[in-house]
């Protein structure tokens, strides 16, 4: 019994949960092909001679923007990723990495400048001197800036 070490470990929790294909909306956020993706269009075939009634989906990736597609019967089952968003301020970069502060005060330094026209912005409005929040989306273990706003 003394070897089982209980000081780290994760809740169990699911990342995801199981909705029906026919409850999803556009705008919601769905996983396709193993990609946590926002819903921009979802159409809904009538039913055939035998059979479901097929809905087809189209998403963005919430983090790489990539378009992926998929169909499904509308009486199946979708996992629907449980995405959080956060904001930060940004009070350093070093080597590629955010320095953020929450809230509560609580700093973190895990997370890169985005690659693209968002990380320039980033390094262009803190060389300016700006203070500024970011928004850290996170999805399936996975996080990252998706957008930055003025700090009020």
């Amino acid at each position: 019994m003394a070897d089982i070490d209980f000081n780290t470990g994760d809740s169990g929790a699911s990342s995801t949960i199981p909705m029906q294909c026919s409850a999803l909306r556009k705008n919601g956020f769905v996983m396709l092909k193993g990609r946590p993706c926002k819903i921009v269009e979802m159409t809904t075939s009538k039913t055939g001679k035998h059979g479901h009634a097929k809905v087809h989906l189209t998403g963005l990736d919430i983090f790489t923007q990539k378009k992926y597609e998929d169909i499904c019967p509308s009486t199946h089952n979708m996992d629907v990723p449980h995405v959080s968003r956060k904001d930060y301020q940004v009070i350093d970069i070093t080597d590629g990495f955010l320095t953020l502060m929450d809230d509560g005060g609580d700093t973190r330094e895990d997370l890169r400048v985005p690659t693209g026209d968002l990380g320039k912005e980033i390094e262009k409005k803190f060389s300016n001197g700006e203070q500024f929040m970011a928004t850290v989306m996170k999805a399936i273990n996975e996080e990252q800036v998706v957008g930055t706003k003025v700090l009020t």
